[in-house]
């Protein structure tokens, strides 16, 4: 299979819708910023908390992602602001059958640290960690179809899937997952390659500051071409006010900006900004394995009583739209008829009356940003209203991360979650089986059906049975009545306008080697 044959039609059903606004700059300033920038060869990004964990295997989420595509390679990876694919480790790279793909590995590509040069046998390693169960990786479920990697040469290999894998271009070879890491190195490093990058990517690892920086310089070992920045600064800034001053003051030159604060900051002489659709999920989840919200009943009514577009006016300024169930409608999969539930106060307490449960206390656990917190205590207040109490646990990331994971994810009980989409929608589902409890499944919810199906999804190519298989599961995530759909989000970034950001239609993925000087 080649580039072409993967576009991104193939994987939606509809682009993220983007506008993209770049003001006129003023003369001055704008040469004064451009200039800077030049001198320095660096910019300075914001991201929305600190890292924790870099590891590819056991990444949290995209920002983590952001970082494993910049500082290692993987064999086949998206072109700049595309879905079509392009090799990058892989001298050459096919998909010969519906189980197997050939690789070739391009020579001399040097690992940072000093470990040496990429073989097929780090291809091996890097791959079939990810089923090791001794191992336990976070995002294990992305080869959830690899039978093994052969090596069939110092440089060459074969891919041989259990069953045919779909989604795998897309969510796992050209993605983080198919990050290329130095066994060597691995093998030295151990656990620390969760705060250490040991890849051949386009960047490597500099400097590391918790809670100030993460800082990638320009690899001078890479094999590929040279990234127009020599520099790279990524900056944790949780709250979303402190990260607009941030941009307006000039200490970064791209970052998310809130919603409120976007059109002020477009009209800002030296800055563009893009508004895009999420391709994420927010939802509050429940722990259906803890009292009283084993009980269905109870989950029902606390569905009921949650006003969702109050929440959404309160914690997204009205300015996103609401979510009806797991999979975003720009993704293949979607389920369209899924029912939008209206708040009843009363039908609310009848349930709850029904359930014997009235009067109960329970306990929403959030990540400390000004977006959760807004959210929570319209959640809270709704909740009272219906007969709840219900306490806010505000956490930061690292402790939110560990919630819901065991052993103290037995005692969650409501949670305020988000997933980043990506280009697939078995990649929305996977977190949601069986297997996945005591990992990222924080509602505890196990259903027979929904395993089945979700393992035929992942391995069947007919289009038609795949889609029906993803409606399926939906509608059994909505019968649980354990998860209140919120939004899919809207993303709104502001860059310098000398500055051209390579982004994925998610928003979320971004191609840091491919950010640009205009």
């Amino acid at each position: 299979m080649n580039g072409s044959g993967f576009s991104r039609r193939d994987f939606l059903k509809g682009s993220a819708a983007a506008t993209a606004t770049a003001m006129t700059p003023g003369w001055a300033l704008a040469q004064a910023t451009k200039g800077q920038a030049q001198a320095k060869g660096q910019f300075v990004a914001r991201i929305e908390r600190d890292i924790i964990n870099i590891d590819p295997a056991n990444r949290i989420s995209a920002i983590e992602g952001n970082i494993c595509r910049a500082t290692y390679q993987t064999l086949a990876r998206f072109k700049p602001g595309s879905l079509e694919w392009e090799s990058d480790a892989a001298a050459t790279i096919k998909q010969v059958d519906a189980n197997t793909i050939e690789f070739s590995l391009k020579p001399n590509q040097k690992f940072a640290g000093g470990y040496g040069t990429m073989t097929a046998e780090d291809v091996q390693f890097s791959f079939m960690r990810f089923i090791d169960p001794a191992k336990k990786v976070a995002n294990a479920g992305d080869w959830m179809q690899l039978d093994k990697v052969e090596v069939t040469g110092p440089l060459s290999g074969r891919i041989l899937l259990k069953t045919p894998a779909p989604a795998l271009w897309k969510t796992t070879i050209c993605d983080a997952s198919g990050c290329i890491v130095s066994k060597k190195g691995y093998d030295a490093l151990g656990d620390k390659i969760a705060t250490q990058a040991i890849g051949s990517g386009a960047y490597a690892q500099r400097e590391w500051v918790p809670g100030q920086r993460f800082v990638m310089a320009a690899n001078g070992d890479y094999s590929g071409p040279k990234p127009a920045f020599g520099e790279i600064e990524l900056r944790p800034i949780t709250d979303d006010k402190a990260a607009d001053a941030a941009f307006r003051g000039g200490e970064t030159d791209f970052t998310r900006v809130s919603l409120s604060s976007f059109s002020e900051i477009s009209k800002l002489p030296d800055a563009a900004t893009v508004r895009m659709d999420g391709m994420d999920t927010i939802w509050i989840g429940m722990n259906v394995q803890k009292a009283p919200l084993d009980n269905i009943k109870v989950r029902q009514a606390i569905r009921m009583g949650i006003d969702v577009n109050a929440v959404l006016t309160a914690a997204w300024a009205g300015q996103v739209k609401r979510a009806k169930t797991l999979i975003p409608p720009q993704i293949s999969g979607s389920w369209n008829g899924a029912p939008l539930y209206a708040r009843s106060v009363a039908s609310a307490q009848r349930l709850l009356k029904e359930a014997g449960v009235e009067g109960f206390k329970t306990r929403l656990t959030i990540m400390n940003t000004e977006t959760h917190q807004a959210a929570a205590k319209v959640v809270q207040a709704n909740l009272a209203e219906i007969g709840i109490e219900c306490a806010i646990q505000a956490l930061d990331s690292d402790a939110y991360y560990s919630a819901g994971k065991d052993p103290g994810g037995k005692d969650l009980e409501l949670s305020l979650q988000t997933l980043k989409g990506k280009f697939d929608p078995s990649f929305y589902t996977q977190w949601f089986t069986t297997a996945q409890i005591g990992m990222w499944n924080w509602q505890r919810w196990s259903n027979a059906e929904f395993d089945k199906l979700s393992a035929r999804a992942a391995q069947t190519n007919n289009p038609t049975k795949r889609m029906d298989a993803f409606v399926q599961m939906q509608q059994l995530m909505d019968a649980s009545a354990a998860f209140v759909w919120l939004t899919h989000d809207t993303l709104t970034f502001a860059s310098r306008s000398w500055l051209r950001p390579a982004l994925l239609p998610n928003g979320n993925d971004w191609q840091l080697p491919f950010f640009r000087q205009v």
